[in-house]
């Protein structure tokens, strides 16, 4: 079963899942179990749970204030005083009093006495990974399409913010889009795939191949850190035409010029340099809903050469631990978009046998949260 169930829906019959759901629901039950020693943990653990998830958006609009503030950024100069931030921020005093604490809450800070503040465990992860802050910021397009959740699932809202800035969704032709329509999500997915690079390369090392070819590689970040780390490859990127010219300038920069060719065009139009003995699809069949995720995994496999590999990286739905990334945020992220769905490891396996994949395996990666890495071969 590829779905998402808990463990009761899975292996409960259904008289008991009823019994269990009626008692749980039932408000003196819920006071008892609040009360009585062996079953209190498990009633707070999950009123907890039950309570962030109510008030997830207003954690979120903290953590946005603080990127947008740049407080992770003066809190790593040093513990700091209240004053001392306020003025910094320049929040009135008791504003910033309020942020500071919420954000202690949440450990994105610590309170270091009486009105001192330092950076917290959760700060310094933001600290150290520049690409979340963009992520942050960037949702603040998203907040405006949930704004009514209920008209985005019945597809009533007349426009959306997501899939203005996602210029390539809905265009009958999107090789054709605008330059400078494709700048902020071209950077955005720079600034991911700098994320993940190294967690893909890590599961699949490609000392044993001659020529990647990566498939929708958006400014090439992904391929300028493949560059780094497998100086011998010859590597090829292929986007919309307004998106592969990004990455040529790229390129250029970084001195790979002559080793990193660049192709515009539409995967689904025009065809793919042949050769490669090794295509990687990284944060892209998500993006796409069933036809054209099976377009992309056909063409990476007519791209390649035999006993080529196809190598997929992104997150994915049913991830153990972060069930709610896949089939939550991405779910109602991609669903705003317009385009795309999360998919179960399974459920890419599936598609990719169906254009002619054989030997198609998941592979471990360091942080399956951010992604994960599936290994597929042509015949």
């Amino acid at each position: 079963m590829d779905l998402i169930t808990t463990r009761a829906a899975v292996w409960l019959p259904e008289s008991l899942v009823r019994l269990r759901n009626r008692v749980l629901s039932n408000p003196a039950f819920q006071r008892w179990a609040a009360s009585f020693p062996l079953t209190r943990w498990r009633a707070r653990r999950r009123a907890r749970e039950l309570f962030d998830i109510v008030a997830g958006f207003v954690y979120s609009q903290i953590l946005y204030a603080c990127v947008r503030l740049n407080l992770f950024e003066i809190l790593a100069e040093g513990t700091q005083s209240l004053d001392e931030l306020a003025a910094r921020l320049k929040l009135p005093r008791e504003g910033a009093r309020r942020l500071l604490r919420a954000a202690a809450s949440l450990r994105l800070v610590e309170s270091r006495g009486r009105d001192r503040y330092s950076l917290g465990e959760l700060g310094t992860a933001m600290l150290g990974n520049p690409p979340i802050a963009a992520m942050v910021e960037h949702h603040a397009l998203a907040y405006a399409d949930l704004r009514d959740p209920v008209a985005l699932l019945r597809g009533e809202l007349d426009t959306r913010a997501l899939r203005a800035y996602w210029a390539y969704v809905g265009q009958a032709e999107p090789a054709k889009v605008d330059p400078h329509a494709v700048s902020a999500y071209s950077q955005l997915m720079a600034d991911s795939q700098c994320l993940i690079a190294d967690d893909i390369l890590d599961a699949y090392p490609l000392d044993r191949h001659r020529c990647l070819l990566d498939i929708a590689g958006g400014e090439g970040a992904f391929l300028s850190r493949v560059a780094q780390r497998w100086p011998h490859l010859q590597l090829i990127l292929f986007d919309l035409p307004a998106v592969a010219e990004r990455a040529r300038a790229r390129f250029a920069r970084e001195g790979l010029s002559g080793r990193a060719q660049t192709i515009g065009g539409d995967v689904h139009r025009d065809p793919l340099p042949r050769g490669a003995d090794l295509v990687s699809l990284v944060r892209v069949l998500h993006d796409h809903d069933d036809q054209r995720a099976e377009g992309f995994a056909r063409a990476a496999y007519e791209a390649l050469v035999p006993a080529g590999r196809l190598l997929v990286a992104e997150p994915m739905a049913g991830t153990p631990g972060a069930e709610p990334i896949g089939d939550a945020y991405f779910g109602f992220y991609l669903l705003a978009m317009g385009s795309g769905r999360p998919r179960t490891p399974a459920e890419i396996a599936q598609l990719l046998k169906q254009v002619g994949f054989k030997k198609v395996r998941k592979l471990p990666t360091r942080r399956p949260i951010l992604t994960q890495v599936i290994l597929a071969q042509r015949d």
